[in-house]
């Protein structure tokens, strides 16, 4: 198979998720080792009996019946947390899709009145008060799920309005909420933040906002899982965990340095184009970067509900060691908010993540938005 110069393959069509067995048998021995320290990789044939009737009928949807006939399935899982994801050849050479439905703005309007839009007014206060900056305002959660609960409304009632100057302001008022939050309940120091855009995402209410959660005794238990994974690894390999992860993303392309922020398109992403990014602080630096994929994500992607998440270490000095751990952000699709279908089934639930979108497509659109 015919690869570049960096041992990745060359043609767009090749640098897919389906040749990835490929794509890792061109690596140094030493990133090998590594990502076989990290992943099971497994690769497997579907095959099945396409009825005569049928076959035009997937030519138009699928292109050959070739296609349908013997289809190219790739397992990834993590060794270590057990996260799986199944790419299917067939789904995963489909273009990205890129289709916002019309009638998004129309379903934007109709429910433009809500209690974000008057926020002094119509939401609860924190007992320490509220935080306000030119393009945020906070309140309490009034259905909270931990009891430190906060919500960061944006201004802006559109939630895909956002712009880089909002994100930095986020996340420096959320740094904010943390501290007087802690302030409140000195044995609360494990930090969450969290922006889940429009229904599909678990947003009950379609205005912009985020929300912040600080919670007590221990991490909130997908953060200890990564932490626990993280310490297992360098105890064992002698290495660190994400430094290798990262590694191995930016060998095969998946990856990029941004300043202090790491970028990759994920391997074992929960869902559609999931983006990770890994920082040694949640700070601005992140914040740039952390606003810029997410609008290249909505822009170019045209991802209109998402999920994102921001592991955080603990506030204050505790029992467990965090030395392996940076700042965590995790970003991903949910696909379109009108559509009736879940993206999420039993697979995903109790089994395996099964994606569409194929990381490297999604890593070629990310290189072309992030800048320095």
């Amino acid at each position: 198979m015919p690869c570049s110069h960096d041992g990745v393959p060359s043609s767009v069509e090749q640098r897919s998720i389906v040749w990835l067995p490929d794509a890792v048998g061109a690596l140094d021995p030493d990133t090998q080792r590594a990502f076989f320290d990290l992943y099971d990789l497994d690769v497997t044939v579907g095959e099945l009996v396409l009825p005569e009737h049928m076959r035009t009928w997937v030519e138009r949807y699928f292109g050959s019946a070739e296609a349908v006939v013997r289809q190219r399935i790739v397992k990834v899982t993590n060794r270590w947390t057990l996260d799986a994801t199944l790419f299917n050849e067939l789904r995963a050479r489909r273009p990205l899709e890129a289709r916002i439905p019309a009638e998004l703005a129309d379903e934007l309007a109709r429910t433009a009145p809500d209690p974000f839009c008057e926020p002094e007014y119509n939401t609860p206060e924190d007992v320490f008060g509220r935080i306000r900056g030119r393009h945020v305002i906070t309140a309490s959660n009034i259905a909270k799920y931990d009891g430190l609960h906060g919500v960061i409304v944006f201004r802006e009632h559109d939630p895909l309005a956002f712009d880089g100057e909002l994100v930095q302001e986020m996340v420096a008022v959320a740094q904010e909420w943390f501290a007087r939050a802690h302030a409140v309940d000195r044995s609360a120091v494990y930090p969450l933040f969290m922006w889940n855009c429009l229904w599909k995402s678990g947003a009950s209410i379609p205005h912009g906002h985020a929300q912040v959660s600080l919670t007590r005794r221990m991490h909130y238990g997908k953060v200890e899982r990564e932490r626990r994974a993280a310490l297992a690894y360098r105890q064992q390999t002698g290495r660190g965990y994400f430094d290798d992860i990262f590694r191995v993303h930016e060998q095969l392309g998946l990856g990029r340095q941004v300043n202090s922020v790491r970028v990759y398109a994920h391997l074992t992403p929960l869902k559609e184009k999931e983006t990770v990014l890994l920082a040694p602080a949640f700070d601005e630096d992140l914040a740039r970067v952390m606003g810029q994929v997410v609008r290249c994500l909505v822009d170019e992607l045209n991802v209109t509900s998402f999920n994102l998440v921001a592991w955080l270490p603990p506030l204050v000095a505790t029992p467990e060691d965090w030395s392996d751990m940076p700042v965590v952000v995790r970003v991903v699709d949910r696909g379109d908010p009108l559509s009736r279908t879940s993206d999420f089934g039993a697979m995903e639930l109790y089994a395996a993540s099964v994606v569409a979108s194929d990381p490297f497509r999604v890593a070629d659109v990310l290189w072309r938005c992030l800048t320095q």
